[in-house]
């Protein structure tokens, strides 16, 4: 069970997510083959669900990490063909270049910044739930 709070971050999340992958769709869409079973994008009611691009995050508690606990970045391509390290690296970065420009608006209150943690970035800083 979570806190209203930890539902509206989590909404919050996810429609900034999702203007990611339109972003993502809309510059590299078409270029690769689709898996078989991937539908188109559009295709479904969830941009995660279609389309070349899944992007989100997953919630981690930072054990082991000088970052300590944030927000994993992950951006999979729904193709079965190679794409190049240099495209895989240019993608991850326009990701994390959007992320840096859509904190403030999305999060405002917050202090949110992203870095590299590893092999992924990670969206740290202020994700207490305040006074509750």
């Amino acid at each position: 069970m979570y806190h209203p709070k930890t539902h509206e971050f989590d909404d919050t999340m996810k429609t900034m997510f999702d203007r990611i992958d339109a972003v993502l769709e809309d510059r590299y869409g078409g270029t690769w083959k689709l898996r078989r079973n991937r539908p188109k994008r559009g295709e479904t009611a969830n941009p995660e669900a279609d389309g070349l691009f899944n992007v989100g995050t997953f919630f981690t508690p930072g054990y082991g990490s000088r970052l300590g606990r944030g927000y994993l970045v992950e951006v999979i391509l729904a193709t079965d063909e190679g794409v190049p390290t240099r495209i895989q690296d240019e993608i991850e970065m326009l990701v994390r270049d959007l992320l840096l420009d859509y904190l403030s608006e999305y999060f405002p209150d917050r202090k949110l910044t992203v870095e590299r943690d590893g092999s992924r970035y990670k969206i740290h800083g202020d994700l207490g739930l305040g006074s509750l």
